[in-house]
């Protein structure tokens, strides 16, 4: 079950409060401001700014 799109529009970045963004592979979410991947483990999206990921 991937996020739902009512779920999509109501997240923000938890650092910068910015839009976030589906990845193509649809198992993570992108902040373009931030640079950052937050990813999706069991179909629930890990929102800490302490686990994203550096985009490169």
């Amino acid at each position: 079950m991937a996020i739902s799109k009512e779920l999509l529009e109501i997240l923000a970045c938890p650092q910068c409060k910015g839009e976030i963004r589906l990845n193509k592979q649809g198992d993570g979410l992108i902040c373009d401001q931030c640079r950052l991947l937050y990813e999706i483990k069991d179909d629930i999206p890990i929102m800490l700014v302490e686990e994203a990921k550096p985009l490169k």
